[in-house]
């Protein structure tokens, strides 16, 4: 899509020790190890050889599938509407890889606090690839589409990086949501609200943020076994016919139905229609989303696949593949006429999977990690706390017998 983003069971293996991913979402840890991952470390030698956070499987398949997604449907973009077949795909996909994408963003935000070091996270793993990259893409332009005319601007997301605006903003309000006593109502409560408000304009993205906000709420009240209930092999049975009949509908839906309506970035008056049809959108779209949210859970695999490992590198695939697309789009790629026949869409799905998988991979994280997950360790000053923690350590080793 051109302006829109458009992220337990028996047999879950946990993945080696590795590091936090960079899309602004904790590392996935099994929810049943979060305790003893939390626990003081052990003092003496055994503070040497505490074992690394184990990742659960199921989020980082969860976060791959929702990113390949995004991908494709960023693909099917500029083809879609040669074809109601694709379009009422398309429909469907977007009704629900991004409410699940911020769903697990939710989940794992839960232990947000104001602390230093997860504020500084949140700065160097969300607010600086914001920057870097709301700086790029309008840069990127200028250079492919021959635009000089093209500005940057850090309040008015482009393309993809709404997200990671969203991303802060709601993290930013977490430990409000943890004290409202009926947070989602409230949450629902303001996404109706957004609907009906056109005067809030396209700064920060704000539509999209407060449109969006109900599925984030949803995650941070979640808790393992929320999951655990649609992973199972009765919901993977009853999800078949579900999503059949939201293809079917999607279908119908591409003549009847304004695309605007999944996009999530403008008030009802803005779609032409009476105010009071944003309120109940907000709530049919929300009640359509969960439903086949719930279905895109159950058939994510729970246990280690060849894809589980590159969930953590979905921030890389995410941002990446838009200079693929838009060049794409700039370039002309997707005006061949061939692309715009059946054979033609299917081979366009195969490349935006296998690329935005290949975005993923290590390598590629490794030659852009100095973006997505920059140190700064001389932009903040050393916590006291943490300071205290380490001289605590030293001392310990020092008292050790050799």
């Amino acid at each position: 899509m051109t302006n829109s983003l458009r992220p337990h069971g028996h047999n879950r293996a946990p993945l080696p020790p590795a590091q936090s991913s960079a899309d602004g979402v904790p590392s996935p840890r099994s929810p049943q190890k979060e305790n003893q991952q939390n626990r003081p470390a052990s003092t003496g030698a055994a503070a040497d050889t505490k074992p690394g956070k184990q990742r659960d499987a199921f989020f980082d398949n969860a976060k791959y599938l929702a990113i390949v997604l995004v991908a494709i449907g960023h693909a099917w973009e500029p083809l879609k509407g040669d074809s109601r077949i694709l379009e009422g795909v398309y429909t469907v996909v977007y009704t629900f890889h991004m409410p699940a994408f911020i769903i697990i963003s939710g989940f794992f935000s839960r232990s947000f606090d104001m602390r230093p070091d997860r504020l500084k996270r949140l700065i160097t793993g969300v607010a600086v690839p914001y920057i870097v990259f709301e700086t790029a893409y309008p840069l990127f332009k200028r250079w492919i589409d021959d635009d000089p005319g093209q500005e940057v601007s850090l309040l008015d997301p482009w393309y993809l990086t709404w997200f990671l605006c969203a991303l802060f903003i709601w993290r930013m309000t977490t430990p409000i949501w943890k004290m409202v006593r009926w947070p989602l109502p409230v949450a629902l409560g303001i996404a109706m609200l957004a609907t009906v408000t056109p005067e809030i304009g396209n700064d920060l993205d704000l539509q999209r943020v407060l449109q969006f906000l109900p599925y984030f709420v949803l995650g941070l009240c979640m808790k393992p076994e929320h999951f655990r209930m649609v992973r199972t092999r009765r919901m993977r049975i009853l999800s078949v016919p579900v999503v059949a009949l939201a293809l079917a509908v999607g279908w119908w839906a591409v003549p009847r139905m304004n695309t605007g309506w999944f996009y999530h970035r403008d008030s009802a008056q803005e779609l032409g229609v009476p105010w009071w049809v944003g309120p109940v959108m907000v709530l049919a779209m929300f009640g359509c989303s969960l439903l086949l949210t719930a279905c895109f859970f159950a058939w994510v695999p729970g246990r280690t696949m060849w894809f589980t490992a590159l969930g953590a590198g979905t921030l890389y695939g995410y941002l990446l593949h838009g200079f693929v697309v838009k060049a794409g789009d700039y370039r002309g790629w997707f005006e061949h006429d061939w692309l715009h026949r059946p054979l033609g869409e299917i081979f366009v799905t195969v490349v935006a999977a296998v690329g935005v998988t290949l975005l993923c991979t290590t390598p590629v994280q490794r030659v852009f990690r100095f973006a997505m997950e920059p140190k700064m360790e001389w932009a903040f000053k050393r916590d006291a706390a943490e300071l205290a923690r380490e001289r605590e350590k030293s001392e310990k080793r020092e008292k050790v017998p050799a």
